[in-house]
Formats: structure tokens, C-alpha cells, sequence
């Protein structure tokens, strides 16, 4: 079964060169393009793409809000912001949007794809690094943190899950670091996900800085 994508980012060239590489690829297929948010949110709603790659800076409507739109339907697809990141402010916002995770413009294309099939798969695009940007992000931002969040219903052993999952760690190494098995691990972040009403792991590393169990780097 082919992944379906549709292509958001003002730029033709960017979405000329991922047309070009993904027809090479039987099994993802471009159901549509869009160059502003607002065409994104249209031709969503109109293709029913599996996964959206979003770009953020786009003009009038921008990247979070198209995403905070084509993610608040019933059954919607799956968003991948494209940004710049290191001098992107809005990431953090975006994610908070309902993205599933981020791509960097200046990756390989061929990573870009593996990170599409990733998403659509329904997994979420994270990695350590990009978990420490991510806070770093976030506590930078000029505005006050928002309350501290509380883990109603969470274990001890679940906090201590969520807070590897903060850290961007994997399943695989969730299990290394606690001693126990990997189904163990991954049925620890399945109660996560369910307790705390979260989309994916993305979402779980935002509630691990919220509640205070992920520190800002120093």
C-alpha cells in the first residue's frame, strides 16, 4: 500500500526535488501540493493525504496554524514540519499544533523519505538531538512557562519511562537503562500514550518538560 503525501512549502524548488525523488519510490505517491498554509488545509481536506511535510514560514496563513487545522479533524493525517530549525522559532509551536515531528531542509532526500515512511507508519520523528533543541527552543522562548503540568494517574516506574522518553531515548534503550525487556519498555510508553492523552512520542517528550521531569540544558 502506497503512502500517500502531500507537499506544503513555498518554495517549488523543494517540492520539484521530492517529486522527482519520490517517483522513484512505488511506495509513496504525491496527491497534491500546496505553496501557503491555507492551500494546505484545502487540498488535505480534498486528497486525504496519509502524511502532510509542512513548511513553516509560508506566507499569510503559516505552518503551526495549517497544521492546528488539518490536524483537529477526524482520523487526520500525519504532519511533518520542514524547517530550518536552528534559527526557527515557531517548532515548539508547531509540535504543540500537532505535529508529528520535524525534518531539517538541509537533510539528505533520501532521509527525508525514510522519515515520511517513519510518520506514516505511525510512529513519531525524534531523536535525542532533536529532543535537546527542542527544549532548548522552548525554554527560550520569551514568554512565561506554562504551569507545571501534573501526572495525574502515572506511575513511579511510568515516570521514570516518561522522563527517558524526554530525553529522547528509544524503546531499546528505555529497556537498557531500567533493566527490563523491550515489550516492557514499549508496553510502559502504551500506558503513557494513554494516560496522558498524547498523539505520539513527540508529544511525550512536550509533557516531560511541562511536569518538570526533562530540565532545560545548561
Amino acid at each position: 500500500m502506497s503512502v500517500r503525501v502531500l507537499l506544503a512549502d513555498d518554495q517549488p524548488l523543494v517540492r520539484a526535488g521530492l517529486r522527482v525523488l519520490v517517483a522513484d519510490h512505488p511506495d509513496l505517491v504525491i496527491v497534491g501540493e500546496a505553496g501557503t498554509g491555507a492551500e494546505a488545509v484545502d487540498v488535505a481536506d480534498t486528497a486525504a493525504p496519509d502524511v502532510v511535510v509542512m513548511d513553516i514560514r509560508m506566507p499569510g496563513m503559516d505552518g503551526i496554524e495549517a497544521t492546528r487545522r488539518i490536524t483537529a479533524g477526524a482520523d487526520p493525517p500525519r504532519v511533518l514540519i520542514l524547517t530550518t530549525f536552528d534559527d526557527d522559532e515557531y517548532v515548539y509551536g508547531a509540535l504543540r499544533a500537532g505535529a508529528s515531528g520535524f525534518l531539517v531542509k538541509d537533510m539528505a532526500l533520501e532521509d527525508i523519505l525514510a522519515a515520511i515512511r517513519v510518520v506514516a507508519a505511525g510512529d513519531a520523528l525524534i531523536a535525542p538531538g532533536v529532543t535537546r533543541r527542542l527544549i532548548e527552543e522552548f525554554a527560550g522562548r520569551p514568554e512565561p512557562a506554562p504551569p507545571r503540568r501534573r501526572l495525574t494517574g502515572v506511575t513511579d516506574r511510568e515516570r521514570q519511562v516518561l522522563t527517558l522518553v524526554g530525553r529522547g531515548m528509544s524503546n531499546a534503550e528505555i529497556a537498557a537503562e531500567l533493566v527490563v525487556s523491550v515489550a516492557t519498555a514499549k508496553a510502559h510508553v502504551g500506558r503513557l500514550f494513554t494516560k496522558l492523552h498524547a498523539r505520539d512520542r513527540v508529544y511525550l517528550v512536550i509533557i516531560a518538560y511541562e511536569a518538570g521531569l526533562v530540565a532545560p540544558p545548561r
